[in-house]
């Protein structure tokens, strides 16, 4: 399965043994949670026939892609995008020891940081072997994260999205450029692979 999804620039972020969730297709013992494997994400997925002018083409690969995956395996493909109703990405990410509540609210993953995103799950029959939990970041961090927002739109308190988009309409904002300097202070993030061209093209979704 990891080179299936390697084929695709996709990795397992983390995941989980369940035990007959209803948020959870019947029958499953294992939740694995799918994103981007860096370096090379980008150049990929922007090459692939969905990127083809018309709305939402990274969700629509993604269900093509971890679908495929899905069905050849035996297992369901669940996404985090499609509703209301939402599958809980968040409350299950925070189940796999990979991936944490960060000190601006934000998730933190072990080898992603703040740029952690999922483009979906694999929900399996079978128990199988998990990533191993790892150490939270943050407890060994000076929290750049908490001070890094120059709007003061993402702290302690969470995030204030009218206030980041106010920023974000003021002027020529190095965010929409390079992306979310909260997100690029965390240490991890700054170590992991994400081209700016990715960060700044979520941006400008956001910001439309």
């Amino acid at each position: 399965m990891v080179e299936r999804l390697a084929a695709h620039q996709l990795e397992i972020l983390g995941g989980f043994h369940a035990t007959g969730e209803s948020a959870l297709p019947p029958g499953t013992r294992t939740l694995l949670l799918i994103g981007p494997k860096e370096p090379g994400f980008w150049p990929h997925v922007t090459s692939q026939p969905e990127w083809d002018g018309t709305p939402d083409p990274i969700d629509r690969w993604s269900r093509r892609v971890i679908g495929r995956v899905a069905c050849d395996i035996g297992a369901k493909a669940l996404f985090p995008f499609g509703g209301p109703p939402y599958h809980p990405f968040y409350q299950w990410a925070l189940r796999t020891g990979r991936v944490w509540d960060s000190p601006v609210r934000l998730l933190v993953q072990a080898t992603q940081g703040l740029m952690v995103s999922f483009r979906g799950a694999l929900a399996i029959k079978d128990v199988l072997a998990l990533p191993p939990p790892a150490i939270r970041p943050c407890d060994s961090c000076a929290k750049p994260c908490l001070t890094a927002c120059p709007a003061g739109a993402l702290g302690e308190a969470g995030y204030d999205v009218p206030a980041c988009h106010a920023w974000l309409s003021a002027g020529d904002r190095d965010c929409m450029k390079s992306g979310c300097l909260v997100r690029r202070a965390c240490p991890v993030s700054q170590a992991y692979a994400r081209m700016p061209e990715q960060s700044a093209y979520h941006m400008g979704q956001f910001h439309k």
